[in-house]
């Protein structure tokens, strides 16, 4: 696939040296442990509006990609779910992100976009929220398709409906995406002003404006041949805080998201006074995601819980790294929220 003026706590960090980093396609090692199995709900208490289907039932599989080697991908999504991993009770900030895989909108990068990021949020008490999404796109449609941000836009409203039950804090639910889900976050973080569908029922009178957004090599957000962002997408006033990573060296023709994507969303953010903040790697490529190893964009993670904190969306305390245990895996011991891992292209 594919894949602003600011307010005075706005911070860029461009971080344009170092040395390009190799790495191999090694696969990634178990966590030593795993906590309980994760809360799933459907999005929707029926059928997903105004979906068409697509032939073939939702299917799991393995595929080698590009930068990362093998990886767990999910498609042909017709059914919406959200797998909510919890941080530990005494360890929970009442912070939540709901996470949204890339994959072009064509499939779902469920491990490195989606149960990794978890990993993360989880250790840095956070609330990990995986949006499953339908994908692929269906005939017919452009890209990026409607459906998805539907789901996206019903998923905070939902969480938000439910945030007591969950021990979240209605006020720092977040929204993170990564390629074609850095789009869908940016595009839910911009689009709440109306539902993109009918009402059903008391759910979606519920606010749907996230309270911050991170997106990362995002696609989607360049209009074709013009230095602007796409028609289909405008920034409201009140807007939240939007946090933004890339590399320089993010390959379209590889699967990749150009840079430019971010950089263009950047400057639509700031002349229109939203707080933004973003990092620009000289190297990394595309479907960094949060893992820790010898690529330059391994430092946005931390960054990020940096950044949360500057907003107060986030209660202080210790960054929690995340051990790494083989090119693209880590390891949290305990703390631990998901299975195995393993690595992608959109």
């Amino acid at each position: 696939m594919i894949r602003a003026a600011v307010s005075s706590a706005l911070l860029i960090g461009v971080l344009a040296t170092g040395v390009a980093c190799g790495g191999g396609h090694r696969r990634p090692l178990a966590p030593a442990a795993s906590l309980p199995a994760p809360l799933v709900v459907d999005v929707w208490p029926g059928p997903a509006p105004d979906d068409i289907g697509i032939a073939g039932e939702e299917r799991t599989y393995i595929q080698q990609t590009p930068f990362v080697g093998a990886t767990k991908l999910i498609t042909n999504v017709t059914k919406p779910t959200l797998t909510i991993y919890r941080p530990p009770r005494d360890r929970n900030t009442g912070t939540a992100m709901i996470i949204c895989p890339g994959g072009g909108y064509r499939n779902l990068f469920w491990e490195l976009e989606g149960e990794e990021v978890a990993a993360w949020l989880n250790a840095q008490g956070m609330t990990g929220i995986i949006l499953k999404y339908r994908v692929p796109f269906r005939p017919g449609e452009t890209r990026p398709p409607p459906g998805p941000l539907q789901d996206a836009q019903r998923a905070v409203s939902l969480v938000r409906s439910r945030a007591a039950e969950w021990g979240i804090d209605p006020k720092r639910i977040g929204i993170v995406g990564f390629s074609a889900g850095g789009h869908l976050a940016i595009a839910t973080a911009t689009r709440f002003e109306e539902r993109t569908y009918k009402l059903t029922g008391d759910v979606d009178r519920v606010s749907s404006r996230p309270d911050f957004a991170i997106g990362c090599y995002s696609g989607y957000l360049k209009a074709d041949g013009k230095d602007e962002i796409p028609s289909s997408m405008r920034i409201p006033a009140d807007t939240p805080p939007i946090l933004l990573a890339h590399s320089s060296d993010d390959d379209p023709t590889r699967g990749g998201s150009s840079v430019e994507n971010s950089v263009i969303m950047y400057l639509a953010l700031r002349r229109a006074n939203v707080p933004t903040e973003m990092h620009i790697y000289a190297t990394g490529n595309h479907d960094f995601g949060v893992r820790q190893n010898e690529k330059l964009p391994s430092s946005w993670p931390q960054l990020a819980v940096r950044w949360l904190r500057s907003w107060n969306l986030l209660s202080a305390g210790p960054y929690v790294p995340i051990r790494t245990v083989g090119v693209g895996g880590f390891d949290l011991g305990h703390d631990a929220p998901v299975g195995h891992r393993q690595g992608r292209a959109p």
